[in-house]
């Protein structure tokens, strides 16, 4: 399944600024899965709710698939849905907006 919209990955504040100096964006997931996580924007609510509910600050990160460096592949996930991931770490020039959520 291939889709050229944008895709959009939920992280924190902390996250992202413990990342302030570096050319790309990586998350836990990419060590621990083989990738890093991400969601079409439809998505985006539902994937806060299920998994980000008790955290205060949230980014919206908005990555435009085309200016990726790594491989991004939809892969059937949670609820039988398909959900982007990047196989490798996000290079910042592909991050399009980070905002607050």
């Amino acid at each position: 399944m291939s889709d050229k919209t944008m895709i959009y990955h939920i992280t924190t504040p902390e996250d992202w600024n413990g990342q302030a100096d570096s050319e790309v964006y990586t998350h836990i997931s990419l060590k621990e899965e083989g990738f890093i996580h991400c969601s079409k924007a439809e998505q985006i609510e539902a994937v806060i709710e299920r998994y980000f509910r008790e955290v205060r600050e949230l980014l919206l990160l908005q990555i435009d698939p085309q200016l990726l460096e790594n491989e991004l592949k939809y892969e059937l996930s949670t609820g039988n849905e398909w959900y982007p991931h990047i196989y490798g770490s996000i290079n910042k020039g592909a991050i399009v907006e980070v905002k607050n959520i």
